[in-house]
């Protein structure tokens, strides 16, 4: 499997024989790769191991990345816009001027993450923990 640039279809970011894109991308993660710019438009990636992911401005509009594990995952100026991130685990995220327009943070867990300049505009956070340990919907955590 391929992982290509958005912005290169020529520049492969990573390849080797996964079967799927998801499979792919973990054994990429694993292995350090930079996957910076990464081209991801509406990748299955539901409940994948993408701990400290180097995925700053990688294109992941309409991504399914519910219940993904992104700790530590550098999301900088990635666009998010339409992706579904409930439940996701996002701790010390580094998610500076992402575009997450409409994405679905339902219960995520954002304690810690960097949303500085983050676009933020129809995003759905009910449920999602933040910094204080409380959730947006005033529960406790």
């Amino acid at each position: 499997m391929k992982i290509i640039s958005q912005w290169d279809e020529q520049k492969v970011l990573w390849e080797d024989g996964a079967e799927t894109l998801r499979e792919s991308l973990v054994a990429a993660v694993a292995e350090k790769a930079d996957l910076t710019g990464a081209n991801l438009i509406r990748a299955d990636l539901a409940r994948a191991y993408l701990e400290r992911a180097k995925l700053a401005r990688a294109d992941l509009t309409g991504a399914k990345l519910t219940g993904a594990y992104l700790r530590w995952a550098k999301l900088a100026g990635a666009d998010l816009a339409g992706a579904k991130l409930a439940g996701a685990y996002l701790r010390w995220a580094d998610l500076t001027g992402a575009d997450l327009t409409g994405a679905n943070l339902a219960g995520a867990n954002l304690a810690g993450a960097d949303l500085t300049e983050a676009n933020l505009a129809g995003t759905y956070l009910g449920g999602a923990y933040l910094d204080d340990g409380s959730r947006e919907d005033g529960g406790a955590e």
